[in-house]
């Protein structure tokens, strides 16, 4: 369901009032036409039990793994926390989050697969997610206790990280975790050949980052948290980086 009396009354989420933002923006245009046009049904059956490749199975696994990773970051018991899922996807981590008690917004650019979240969602948690489709980082989303990323900033360069971080910390009172592409020589050729032979049905491309250099921009773009990386999950044709600011 999409407004639950357990939320306090939100703005409607139109363009935020704020800078602009050329790089995130156009980045995140990409990313909602990818999710949104070309591989919905790709990421409906990932993200489900039907069988699929071998290859999509290390990227099944490998998802699996850091989801659980990053749920380890937070409070076992989150009843009465308010939760960004920025990014829902299919809504996996949604499902975990509200298992535990909270009180979750999950968010994705894409409303196709914010769609199949909403259906997935078992009738018994449904008093306690929001749905909607916009922009994650929207100020009208209003305040969390956290925040969960799953994924979902791994196309954007650093400074747009860091802006994004910055932004959602001024609105979360705990942790924020979230997953960056990390700098591996194999992740670095794969973004040099992407940049060097486009493809327009090739998905958004993957930045890599390394945590002190992030860290770094984080920093000088207004974080005051502890910035420190958790840990890496690799499988397969998956690798993602997990990391978080604690206050």
């Amino acid at each position: 369901m999409r407004d639950v009396a357990s939320f306090p009354p939100q703005a409607p989420l139109s363009e935020p009032a704020q800078k602009a933002r050329p790089g995130y923006d156009a980045t995140r245009d990409r990313v909602e036409t990818y999710f949104d046009k070309t591989a919905t049904r790709t990421w409906e059956r990932l993200t489900s039990d039907a069988p699929v490749s071998k290859i999509r199975e290390t990227v099944r696994r490998g998802r699996d793994r850091m989801r659980a990773l990053m749920l380890s970051r937070l409070p076992a018991d989150l009843s009465g926390h308010r939760v960004l899922d920025a990014g829902c996807g299919a809504g996996q981590m949604t499902v975990e989050l509200a298992k535990r008690g909270a009180e979750v917004l999950a968010i994705d650019i894409s409303p196709a697969l914010v769609d199949i979240a909403e259906k997935r969602l078992p009738s018994e948690l449904r008093d306690q997610v929001t749905f909607n489709s916009g922009d994650m980082l929207s100020p009208a989303l209003g305040r969390f206790d956290h925040v969960i990323a799953m994924d979902s900033l791994i196309y954007y360069d650093a400074n747009d990280i860091a802006q994004a971080l910055a932004g959602l910390e001024a609105r979360t009172g705990n942790v924020i975790v979230f997953t960056v592409a990390p700098r591996t020589r194999l992740l670095m050729a794969m973004w040099y050949a992407g940049k060097l032979f486009p493809r327009s049905d090739r998905s958004p491309v993957m930045i890599p980052h390394a945590p002190g250099p992030l860290a770094k921009a984080a920093r000088a773009n207004g974080v005051v948290g502890e910035i420190r990386p958790v840990e890496r999950v690799s499988s397969g044709f998956y690798i993602s980086h997990a990391m978080e600011v604690r206050r």
